[in-house]
């Protein structure tokens, strides 16, 4: 195991279908495999801690019917 930044990593084979390869690296900006499969794993991370943020906080309860949001958008 080496150290790369302060971070471990490791040496990995994978095989990766080319379209999905392409797909994610115009979807991400990204111009390498190893750019790509960490950009991925990064988004994915943020997305599912998002998700958890969302589920946390719960809701809030407003107090407001369909007709006092509708007249609040028709105010507008």
């Amino acid at each position: 195991m080496d150290t790369y930044q302060g971070d471990v990593y490791m040496r990995r084979t994978v095989v990766i279908e080319d379209t999905l390869l392409e797909d994610a690296q115009r979807l991400l900006g990204t111009r390498g495999i190893r750019d790509t499969i960490e950009e991925a794993l990064r988004e994915v991370i943020r997305r599912n801690r998002l998700e958890n943020l969302r589920n946390s906080l719960g809701t809030v309860e407003l107090g407001l019917t369909s007709e006092d949001l509708t007249s609040l958008r028709d105010a507008e």
